[in-house]
């Protein structure tokens, strides 16, 4: 038991953040629960619907299920890049003698870019006419055959969206992932070294183990974020061209603030929260299954 000055230390400095968090994020979930049984444009009186919205979005609407399975996509490639990375990186800078601080500092500049400095950056990139660097670079090995128009090709477009969105938090990831690698005791290295264990051997069996708690956390934000993201999708397509890289929260954007259907994009976050929530609890059920 904790004596009672422990037990109003402990209220003094949980209670504050508890508030605001409860302000700041279940208020506004608990508002869209609310809001999505209503059919509301946010001028004349709300009317109820009951379920209707949620009946609507899995039976009759098919830009949803095009946004969802678009949204997987983008979550895979996300994850690839962002966690391969992070994974990657990591493991060379535990290697590297000099030069650590610079790769580290370099690797995690895009997390302190701005978003929009970051969607105009690849718009240059990815520019077809005048020629953007991609382009440019597949004329300089022979490949210029395979130069296109990226973001507005159906085909690239998803692709293209996430590949800037992997590539802008890499870094942070990399340095959570290289402090647990830090953490790895040097003596069960040193003892696997000595059993004649390579390489793989020694970051499979030991190293990622070791991190996996780490791991399994890392995972979990990447996933969620990714799961959430909006913003470079939003500013370099729209969800263009047709719904090719239209994501849950681009279209939820545009149902509330283009279509006015406040009652509807209520019930799309709604699912954007549920469907992050099971992703946490998949992602912690596969990985911590592994650990036990």
């Amino acid at each position: 038991m904790l004596p009672g000055r422990s037990k109003i230390s402990v209220l003094v400095f949980l209670v504050p953040p508890l508030a605001v968090y409860a302000f700041a994020v279940l208020l506004p979930i608990v508002q869209s629960l609310f809001l999505s049984l209503f059919k509301w444009d946010g001028i004349t009186d709300m009317k109820f619907v009951g379920l209707d919205n949620y009946v609507k979005m899995f039976t009759r609407d098919d830009v949803f299920w095009t946004s969802f399975g678009n949204a997987m996509g983008y979550l895979a490639i996300c994850l690839v890049l962002q966690l391969g990375g992070a994974l990657l990186v990591a493991g060379l800078l535990t290697t590297l003698r000099r030069g650590r601080e610079l790769v580290k500092t370099l690797y995690l500049l895009p997390a302190v870019i701005s978003t929009v400095a970051i969607a105009f950056l690849f718009q240059r990139i990815y520019s077809y006419e005048p020629t953007g660097l991609l382009n440019q670079v597949l004329e300089w090995v022979g490949l210029g055959s395979l130069a296109q128009p990226w973001l507005s090709n159906v085909d690239t477009v998803l692709a293209a969206v996430s590949v800037p969105e992997g590539w802008r938090f890499a870094g942070l990831y990399m340095l959570i992932v290289y402090a647990a690698l830090l953490a790895v005791p040097k003596d069960l290295e040193e003892a696997a070294t000595l059993d004649r264990a390579n390489w793989w051997q020694i970051f499979w069996r030991i190293k990622f183990p070791y991190i996996r708690p780490v791991w399994i956390t890392t995972t979990i934000m990447a996933a969620t974020y990714a799961l959430r993201g909006f913003d470079i999708p939003y500013l370099l397509t729209n969800g263009g061209p047709g719904q090719a890289s239209e994501l849950l929260t681009t279209y939820m954007y545009k149902t509330a603030f283009t279509h006015t259907d406040y009652g509807y994009a209520s019930a799309i976050s709604v699912f954007i929260v549920v469907e992050c929530l099971v992703a946490v609890g998949l992602i912690y059920f596969l990985l911590r299954r592994k650990v036990d």
